[in-house]
């Protein structure tokens, strides 16, 4: 009878690590679906021997799939970690704040080279896309516009967040072009005719400016309303024809220069090679970086062949060799995580460059949001030696609207003639 009593009883816990077995795998088998469950989690703080030793089988349950959790957090710890590019009450100084901005922009300009079409392809809404399936998609030379997008958002960003090495040429370049704008400032709007397309970009850009906003070109003659001659530059070069003659060319703008204050608003091209920068009825000024071009040195000046005033950022000790730096941290992590060849031109980031590529490459499995706004954080911390914070540059609500298109399209079967 005993031993009867005895091979029962073997069955039964047998059939119990059986079934508490079942569950670990389910458990499991769930978490890496799901990810780690932060609410169980918390709960690893609980005495586990204690628990243990109690004799209800539902509390032996929740122990097991806690240790579950737990144990799987240790392998999948990278994927669950905050975003963050500093550590806690870790302050940087003023070149490590300014190229996590920089990073900042470049992500941003790559953010906004998505089309409808690679989030068609990646079956991803952009709020979902992780900075993994984003360096399989994207154009990572800068013959293809990398480079020159980086450097739009770049100086962009850098007039927004009051960067001094790009917001004060800005102003005297301003005050160069007309004796009338307010000696305070300057602001920026980002336009490019190809982001029209872009959910709510017209309407945002045309509230930022203001109702009673107006563009000013060169020579004399009545100012433009701002709203509807930027519908209408909007249409790119399409929309040549029913542009006014003295603001022809405003629809190759890429930013709207004012001061703060003031509804005077003046066009704007950013080019990253002094070489492809043109004017044209309606520009005002020109920003490129400093080059071994004829009279490209660093500074403010009349640009006579382009009818433009032409504003140099300093390289490789100003603006230019901070971009230049950042972008190819970025660039680097980006051929890294997306197992691209390195492009040969890319020079090797500074120390401090290095650090910030290294932690992108870190975060690969992270949304690219998530990634954007950790750099965003980054940017403002308080700077030493200095007594002030810089002001916050978030992205505009028409970069997150980007959705991929729905249904799915069914591709056609491919077929091929037969060759005589």
């Amino acid at each position: 009878m005993i031993d009867e009593f005895d091979a029962e009883q073997a069955m039964v816990h047998e059939r119990r690590l059986f079934k508490q077995r079942a569950r670990l795998v389910k458990a499991e088998r769930k978490l890496q679906v799901e990810g780690a469950k932060m609410a169980l989690l918390s709960a690893s703080n609980t005495s586990i021997a204690q628990v243990m030793h109690r004799r209800s089988w539902s509390k032996r349950k929740q122990v097991s799939e806690i240790c579950c959790y737990i144990g799987a957090r240790l392998i999948f710890g990278a994927m669950m970690a905050k975003v963050t590019f500093l550590k806690q009450n870790e302050p940087i100084d003023e070149y490590g704040r300014a190229l996590y901005a920089v990073a900042r922009s470049v992500l941003r300009a790559l953010i906004d080279s998505l089309t409808a079409e690679d989030l068609q392809d990646l079956n991803t809404p952009l709020a979902d896309v992780r900075l993994r399936q984003l360096a399989k998609v994207i154009r990572i030379e800068r013959d293809k516009g990398m480079k020159g997008d980086g450097f739009e958002w770049a100086v962009h960003e850098a007039i927004l967040g009051k960067e001094p090495r790009v917001l004060d040429p800005i102003a005297h370049a301003l005050k160069k072009a007309s004796r009338f704008v307010k000696d305070a400032e300057p602001s920026s709007i980002l336009f490019g005719h190809e982001r029209a397309k872009y959910l709510g970009f017209l309407d945002a850009t045309v509230q930022e400016a203001g109702n009673d906003a107006y563009l000013l070109p060169e020579g004399s003659g009545r100012p433009y309303k701002f709203g509807p001659w930027v519908q209408k530059a909007a249409l790119g070069a399409a929309g040549e024809g029913i542009l006014s003659d003295r603001i022809k060319k405003i629809w190759k703008t890429d930013l709207f220069l004012s001061v703060s204050g003031d509804t005077r608003h003046f066009a704007a091209t950013v080019k990253s090679n002094y070489g492809l920068l043109e004017g044209g009825r309606g520009l005002r000024v020109g920003i490129v970086p400093e080059s071994t071009h004829l009279g490209n040195a660093a500074g403010v000046r009349w640009d006579a062949k382009h009818g433009l005033w032409v504003v140099t950022l300093a390289d490789p000790n100003g603006f230019m060799g901070l971009f230049a730096d950042g972008f190819h941290a970025v660039g680097r992590a980006i051929c890294s995580v997306g197992k691209l060849p390195v492009p040969p031109y890319y020079i090797k980031p500074s120390a401090k460059a290095q650090r910030v590529m290294e932690q992108l490459i870190k975060f690969e499995g992270a949304k690219v949001l998530e990634v954007e706004a950790a750099l965003n954080d980054a940017a403002q911390q308080n700077l030493i030696g200095t007594s002030h914070k810089l002001v916050s540059v978030n992205a505009p609500d028409w970069l997150h609207l980007k959705q991929a298109a729905s249904p799915r399209p069914i591709a056609v079967l491919p077929t091929f003639e037969k060759l005589d």
